[in-house]
């Protein structure tokens, strides 16, 4: 339920792949994290904002309990409701980056909720390497799905998570969600097999959320085929509609998409991406933060299973170069807009459905973080805090 004190629930994507793993040291030398990337940045053009350099928490490894501690008390103080880890199952019990999730689940530490999200895709060598001359893509992982035996499996590993005190719920169930719906072939039968096993469990059921854009090139067909169609600009209602048929509980909606398609307009937007894919020595495509983030929210996203999203920076050129737009300006000034635009977006909602989900705590290799740098100190976290609290 949403602290008495908070305005909305702010629930913080967390990614925990900050400390090194077997998988890709074999894939990118030993040590390798995302501060590799991070700390090997430069700028693109003038008053480009890289490399970004940690402040408080320097360049962390996610093994400390210490850091999970500190991270959690600066959260708590800003206001966010908890943090929600990236959650890596590719099947038949392959998994990756558990190691701080299941530490903080077995600990007891940090004392601060969490949730799950399934980042249900497959990792391969483009997926941290911003050279695009690179002719081979290796699989490091793949995702797979292998049914319901496989289900089954996964829920037993989630189930001590769903049952932990500090576990965020809506409606009383444990929430979870799937990053790439349109990926997964059986998503109806494994939410039937879950919400099944989650009864048989003691538990009201799962709260099953779906992340999808509001303005989208794919939409669920009626014959459950994924169809291409021209992003709707003006409303996300037919979106939203085909991908709650799917059996979602909600939708975590993210305006990226659309608000930068609005900046310029749809096609060129659109032309821009294909000359990049083949002049890819055109300048970076740059957008203005402050103009961008009027057209970040769908009128649908009011709507009461539908939870927004805010992005208080988007900058991935450490991990892909120019392949995508930088947003330039991004502020704590301006991200205090966005989270007011959001809070306006959910107040009339029902408390527990009152959601902002924040995309990112962490994600310092796409420049889309709030934890406090070099040049901001707590400056985003000191946004959050005047908004909600």
């Amino acid at each position: 339920m949403m602290k008495k004190s908070a305005k909305a629930r702010v629930i913080a994507y967390y990614l925990p792949q900050f400390h090194p793993i077997p998988e890709n040291d074999a894939a990118w030398g030993r040590g390798f994290t995302e501060w590799t990337n991070v700390a090997k940045a430069r700028p693109l053009f003038r008053g480009h904002y890289q490399p970004r350099i940690p402040a408080d928490l320097g360049f962390y490894d996610l093994r400390l309990p210490e850091i999970r501690e500190q991270q959690a008390e600066l959260a708590r103080e800003a206001g966010i409701e908890g943090f929600c880890y990236w959650h890596y199952w590719f099947g038949g019990g392959k998994m990756l980056l558990q190691r701080p999730f299941e530490e903080v689940l077995s600990s007891g530490r940090p004392d601060f909720p969490f949730c799950l999200c399934w980042a249900n895709h497959s990792w391969t060598t483009k997926t941290w390497n911003k050279d695009s001359s690179k002719a081979e893509d290796t699989m490091i992982a793949e995702q797979q799905y292998l049914g319901e035996e496989d289900d089954i499996a996964h829920f037993e590993y989630c189930l001590p998570a769903f049952k932990d005190s500090r576990y965020i719920t809506v409606d009383g169930k444990p929430v979870f969600g799937i990053f790439e719906p349109f990926h997964h072939p059986h998503a109806r039968q494994f939410m039937e097999t879950w919400r099944r096993l989650a009864a048989e469990n003691g538990l009201k059921g799962i709260y099953f959320y779906a992340i999808t854009r509001s303005a989208n090139f794919n939409r669920f067909m009626p014959d459950g085929t994924v169809g291409r169609v021209m992003p709707n600009l003006k409303s996300s209602a037919d979106d939203y509609e085909a991908m709650l048929a799917q059996g979602y509980d909600a939708l975590n909606s993210t305006g990226q998409v659309r608000a930068e398609m609005a900046y310029y307009n749809k096609y060129v937007n659109l032309g821009l991406i294909g000359l990049r894919k083949y002049l890819p020595f055109i300048p970076a495509t740059r957008f203005n933060y402050s103009r961008l983030i009027k057209n970040f929210f769908a009128p649908e996203d009011t709507w009461e299973n539908v939870f927004p999203t805010v992005f208080p920076q988007w900058d991935r050129s450490p991990r892909i170069g120019k392949a995508e737009g930088v947003y330039v300006h991004a502020t704590p000034q301006h991200f205090e807009q966005h989270m007011r635009d959001a809070l306006h977006t959910v107040e009339k909602k029902e408390p527990d459905h009152r959601i902002i989900f924040l995309r990112s705590w962490n994600e310092w290799a796409e420049g889309n973080y709030v934890e406090p740098d070099l040049r901001y100190g707590h400056g985003f976290l000191e946004a959050i805090k005047n908004v909600i609290l």
